[in-house]
Protein backbone atom coordinates (compact mmCIF):
# COMPACT_ATOMS: atom_id res chain seq x y z
CA UNK A 1 0.00 0.00 0.00
CA UNK A 2 1.12 3.50 -0.70
CA UNK A 3 0.12 5.84 2.09
CA UNK A 4 -0.21 9.50 1.27
CA UNK A 5 0.39 11.53 4.38
CA UNK A 6 2.98 12.65 6.83
CA UNK A 7 4.45 9.31 7.93
CA UNK A 8 8.05 8.58 8.73
CA UNK A 9 7.62 5.05 7.34
CA UNK A 10 5.37 5.76 4.37
CA UNK A 11 5.38 7.45 1.02
CA UNK A 12 4.57 11.14 1.00
CA UNK A 13 3.41 13.10 -2.01
CA UNK A 14 2.81 16.80 -1.67
CA UNK A 15 -0.58 17.97 -2.87
CA UNK A 16 0.18 21.68 -2.65
CA UNK A 17 0.09 22.08 -6.43
CA UNK A 18 -3.49 20.80 -6.50
CA UNK A 19 -6.18 23.46 -6.44
CA UNK A 20 -7.72 24.68 -3.22
CA UNK A 21 -11.22 23.42 -4.07
CA UNK A 22 -11.72 20.19 -2.06
CA UNK A 23 -13.82 18.51 -4.77
CA UNK A 24 -11.13 19.32 -7.34
CA UNK A 25 -8.52 17.78 -5.01
CA UNK A 26 -10.59 14.59 -4.59
CA UNK A 27 -11.00 14.20 -8.35
CA UNK A 28 -7.32 14.90 -9.01
CA UNK A 29 -6.05 12.53 -6.31
CA UNK A 30 -8.50 9.81 -7.34
CA UNK A 31 -7.39 9.93 -10.96
CA UNK A 32 -3.64 9.65 -10.33
CA UNK A 33 -3.48 5.94 -9.42
CA UNK A 34 -5.32 2.75 -10.41
CA UNK A 35 -6.92 2.23 -6.97
CA UNK A 36 -7.35 5.03 -4.46
CA UNK A 37 -8.88 4.68 -1.01
CA UNK A 38 -9.81 7.70 1.09
CA UNK A 39 -9.59 6.54 4.68
CA UNK A 40 -9.25 7.44 8.35
CA UNK A 41 -6.45 5.73 10.23
CA UNK A 42 -8.72 4.87 13.18
CA UNK A 43 -11.64 3.50 11.11
CA UNK A 44 -12.13 -0.28 11.31
CA UNK A 45 -14.15 -0.37 8.06
CA UNK A 46 -11.32 1.47 6.31
CA UNK A 47 -8.88 -1.11 7.62
CA UNK A 48 -11.11 -3.91 6.32
CA UNK A 49 -11.26 -2.22 2.90
CA UNK A 50 -7.47 -1.90 2.71
CA UNK A 51 -7.06 -5.55 3.74
CA UNK A 52 -9.55 -6.67 1.06
CA UNK A 53 -7.55 -5.05 -1.72
CA UNK A 54 -4.19 -6.17 -0.37
CA UNK A 55 -5.53 -9.70 -0.02
CA UNK A 56 -6.47 -9.64 -3.70
CA UNK A 57 -2.94 -8.61 -4.66
CA UNK A 58 -3.86 -4.98 -5.35
CA UNK A 59 -1.60 -2.19 -4.13
CA UNK A 60 -3.97 0.71 -3.41
CA UNK A 61 -2.92 4.27 -2.78
CA UNK A 62 -4.39 5.29 0.57
CA UNK A 63 -5.09 8.85 1.65
CA UNK A 64 -5.52 8.98 5.43
CA UNK A 65 -7.68 12.06 5.81
CA UNK A 66 -6.97 12.45 9.52
CA UNK A 67 -3.28 12.86 8.64
CA UNK A 68 -3.92 15.59 6.04
CA UNK A 69 -4.18 19.21 7.24
CA UNK A 70 -7.03 19.71 4.75
CA UNK A 71 -8.57 16.29 5.41
CA UNK A 72 -11.81 17.66 6.89
CA UNK A 73 -12.46 19.58 3.66
CA UNK A 74 -11.87 16.39 1.67
CA UNK A 75 -14.27 14.50 3.96
CA UNK A 76 -16.95 17.11 3.29
CA UNK A 77 -16.38 16.83 -0.46
CA UNK A 78 -16.62 13.02 -0.26
CA UNK A 79 -19.89 13.29 1.69
CA UNK A 80 -21.30 15.52 -1.06
CA UNK A 81 -20.14 13.05 -3.69
CA UNK A 82 -21.69 10.06 -1.92
CA UNK A 83 -24.76 11.86 -0.65
CA UNK A 84 -24.50 10.47 2.87
CA UNK A 85 -22.98 11.23 6.23
CA UNK A 86 -20.32 8.48 6.25
CA UNK A 87 -17.45 9.79 4.10
CA UNK A 88 -14.99 6.90 4.46
CA UNK A 89 -13.89 4.49 3.26
CA UNK A 90 -14.37 5.64 -0.31
CA UNK A 91 -12.83 3.78 -3.25
CA UNK A 92 -11.99 4.99 -6.73
CA UNK A 93 -10.84 2.51 -9.38
CA UNK A 94 -9.39 3.85 -12.61
CA UNK A 95 -10.43 7.34 -11.56
CA UNK A 96 -14.09 6.30 -11.28
CA UNK A 97 -16.01 6.49 -8.04
CA UNK A 98 -16.95 2.98 -6.92
CA UNK A 99 -18.33 4.04 -3.57
CA UNK A 100 -18.22 3.14 0.08
CA UNK A 101 -17.83 -0.26 1.73
CA UNK A 102 -21.29 -1.52 0.75
CA UNK A 103 -20.81 -0.85 -2.97
CA UNK A 104 -17.30 -2.33 -3.03
CA UNK A 105 -18.39 -5.48 -1.19
CA UNK A 106 -21.43 -5.87 -3.46
CA UNK A 107 -19.13 -5.60 -6.50
CA UNK A 108 -16.76 -8.15 -4.97
CA UNK A 109 -19.58 -10.61 -4.23
CA UNK A 110 -21.28 -10.30 -7.62
CA UNK A 111 -17.98 -10.68 -9.49
CA UNK A 112 -17.67 -7.23 -11.04
CA UNK A 113 -14.81 -5.97 -8.87
CA UNK A 114 -12.03 -8.07 -10.43
CA UNK A 115 -12.82 -6.96 -14.01
CA UNK A 116 -12.78 -3.31 -12.86
CA UNK A 117 -9.38 -3.84 -11.25
CA UNK A 118 -8.03 -5.54 -14.37
CA UNK A 119 -9.34 -2.76 -16.61
CA UNK A 120 -7.65 -0.14 -14.40
CA UNK A 121 -4.34 -2.04 -14.50
CA UNK A 122 -4.38 -2.79 -10.77
CA UNK A 123 -4.67 -6.56 -11.18
CA UNK A 124 -3.13 -8.74 -13.84
CA UNK A 125 -4.36 -12.27 -13.09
Amino acid sequence: MHYQGDYSWGYYMSTRSIGSDPMERVVKLASEKAVVIFSLSSCCMCHAMKRLFCGMGVNPTVYELDQDPRGKDLETALMRLLGNSQPVPVVFIGGKLIGAMDRVMASHINGTLVPLLKEAGALWL
